[in-house]
């Protein structure tokens, strides 16, 4: 099930008000910073509903005092008294656990930032969708772990879904929501991360500082992982699909090294549309949260005469095998997305953790996914418990390999 136009009629009502509630889901992360340095920059136009996090109490508590939030939740429950006291002597409603991050979503904030990394993510941004809020979508997982499920909500509930990944951003831009049969195909770009003029023999000694340290982007350890495998573009490409109404194969992806051209929609005319910028996340947050209107960002200006020149490379799949993988898994549909997703986090966290090598992460996803067999999910509970089973599966093959 592919996205279609977003209805923009039932937003009339409020774009003549003179602020915005926003809701957070993942207010210290990259992501939620951003949207929050937007957000303190227009003041006038936007409000703070309700701010969570994971674990990182004092800076929640912080963000949440100086843009006087309605409601904070720390998602480790056993940090419920230091996030109580970190906001005492406020009005700020303080609360923990997996049933306050869902209660947040709940609070009548008519955006919702979904940036919450991983599955973790899911749960509340559906909660979100079935209250009809717009949902500015920064967790890929959510549509990879349960896109059939999750879009058909978005119909069902009347809730509108703007992408904020700078890919989908753009595409969401530039894309013909009103004649999709125009569309040839869906280009995404990808940077390669920090390796993608390696050689694969020097891919194996790769440690978790280097594969961290991405080129253009400030990123999370989680994703700047998943940049330096192209696990990240091969998510991406799930995502795209149920984002857009395109067909499977009218999705490519090319390397683009410099990050000025974030994604490209080719039409059966023979032109080719993109959108260009330089490689800072406010811009898209940013087209998200004054859609359909745009705002003012600090972000640095264009200047190609700088650049100089912009490089195309199609990817090695025999260094990236995250590529293929992901197309198989979008090819199969069903529970594979979620299995795929599931099983990278877990590879992901023990290659941090010093338990796995580089080149082990890819390796740990393909045996996971030829291990458990697919099937159809129609609920929630189906998503979670088809993750949970991957998870298991990848931890016991990590525990076997016994580095």
């Amino acid at each position: 099930m592919n996205m279609s136009l977003p209805d923009i009629d039932h937003l009339t009502s409020t774009l003549g008000r003179t602020r915005k509630d926003v809701t957070i889901l993942g207010s210290t992360g990259s992501i939620g910073c951003n949207t929050l340095d937007l957000i303190s920059r227009n003041p006038e136009s936007y409000s703070v509903k309700a701010l969570t996090a994971n674990q990182s109490v004092e800076k929640l508590a912080a963000q949440a005092i100086k843009y006087n939030a309605e409601m904070a939740v720390i998602a480790d429950n056993s940090l419920y008294e230091d996030l109580k006291a970190a906001l005492s002597g406020t009005q700020i409603i303080a609360a923990a656990g997996e049933n306050a991050l869902n209660d947040a979503a709940e609070l009548p904030a008519e955006l919702v930032m979904s940036s919450i990394v991983g599955a973790a993510g899911l749960r509340p941004t559906l909660t979100a969708i079935r209250r009809g809020a717009t949902i500015a979508l920064a967790n890929k997982e959510c549509l990879v772990c349960a896109g059939d499920f999750m879009m058909e909500q978005v119909v069902e509930f009347g809730a509108t879904m703007l992408p904020v990944d700078s890919e989908h951003n753009a595409i969401f831009q530039i894309f013909d929501f009103e004649d999709p049969q125009n569309v040839e195909k869906i280009i995404l770009t990808a940077s390669g991360g920090p390796f993608w003029n390696c050689e694969l023999s020097e891919m194996t000694s790769i440690t978790p500082e280097q594969a961290i340290n991405h080129p253009n982007w400030s990123m999370g350890a989680k994703i700047s992982i998943d940049s330096a495998t192209m696990m990240n573009k091969g998510l991406e490409l799930i995502e795209a699909y149920y984002l857009f109404p395109v067909e499977k194969d009218q999705l490519e992806i090319i390397i683009h090294p410099e990050s000025i051209i974030h994604s490209m929609v080719s039409y059966m005319d023979g032109s080719v549309l993109a959108q260009l910028g330089t490689p800072d996340m406010r811009t898209p947050i940013s087209y998200a949260l004054a859609w359909p209107k745009r705002m003012k960002t600090p972000s640095k200006k264009l200047d190609l005469t700088e650049v100089g020149r912009l490089n195309f490379i199609k990817p090695d799949e025999e260094k990236f095998p995250a590529l293929n993988i992901t197309r198989q898994v979008l090819q199969i549909g069903g529970s594979a997305p979620t299995i795929l997703n599931a099983s990278n986090e877990v590879a992901v966290y023990a290659f941090l953790d010093g338990k796995i090598k580089f080149l082990d992460i890819a390796r740990i996803v393909e045996e996971t996914l030829e291990k458990i067999s697919f099937h159809k999910m129609t609920s929630l509970s189906d998503v979670h418990e088809v993750d949970e089973n991957a998870r298991r599966v990848a931890q016991e093959i990590i525990t076997g390999m016994g580095m």
